[in-house]
């Protein structure tokens, strides 16, 4: 399918999220689900590490397609101030939302927190991995992801409770990047040659380091070998 076929214009319907967002989305959602799953297992401990590394890269990827990418994927065109986030929520109290195409003002107060945690998250774990800071850094570590656990489960609440109340269907749209709308609100292409590209690259990365799994069962990594020897060597 071309890029002209994929953007064209539905009656009804405007196109709200270009591919490469979307592709971000869903990874993001993969790999935490993933890392999260094996946080406690040392049999799957590279594949933890993997899927740690991926969300780095997909979060270098979004803040740089924040500033180029299309209109509605901008963090200039949806991150807002306070004010304009307690507007949001007044207005949703009142049984009254205001109506946003993209993101609204406390989405985006989640996306940016998500995007913060997830650079603590793995920053702080890269350290753990490479025996760098000691156990302040694992409880930082721990304490991160817990709290980016828990953003997510405030920003899924949020998802549900928009679409009953603005009658939209988000978790569709995320997936067909289309939302009820005049399609001249919308962008005008969805890139779906940068959201191959980015499939392509996370998935050549997983290959890359499946191919350098240690022999064996599970697939743990190498610092903790490392660890154990160092033991071994001071004792």
């Amino acid at each position: 399918m071309s890029e002209a076929s994929a953007s064209r214009a539905e009656p009804g319907k405007a196109l709200v999220w270009d591919a490469p967002v979307r592709v971000f989305h869903w990874l993001m959602v993969l790999s935490f689900a993933g890392a999260w799953l094996t946080a406690e297992s040392e049999r799957w401990r590279l594949l933890h590490v993997t899927l740690g590394y991926t969300m780095a890269g997909l979060v270098a990827f979004r803040l740089l397609w924040g500033v180029a990418g299309t209109r509605t994927a901008r963090f200039a065109t949806f991150v807002r101030g306070p004010r304009a986030v307690a507007r949001y929520l007044w207005s949703l109290v009142r049984g009254r939302p205001e109506h946003h195409l993209g993101h609204n003002p406390a989405g985006a107060l989640a996306i940016v927190a998500l995007l913060a945690l997830t650079v603590a998250t793995t920053a702080s774990g890269w350290a753990v991995y490479q025996d760098i800071g000691g156990d302040w850094l694992e409880n930082l570590h721990e304490a991160a992801a817990g709290a980016m656990l828990a953003v997510v489960g405030v920003h899924v609440l949020g998802v549900l409770a928009s679409s009953w109340l603005h009658g939209e269907n988000l978790v569709a749209a995320m997936l067909s990047g289309r939302k009820p709308g005049r399609p001249e609100e919308g962008i005008r292409r969805a890139w779906h040659s940068v959201g191959v590209l980015m499939l392509a690259a996370v998935l050549g990365f997983w290959w890359l380091q499946w191919q350098g799994a240690p022999a064996g069962p599970g697939i743990a990594a190498g610092p903790v070998v490392t660890a154990s020897v160092r033991q071994h060597d001071n004792d």
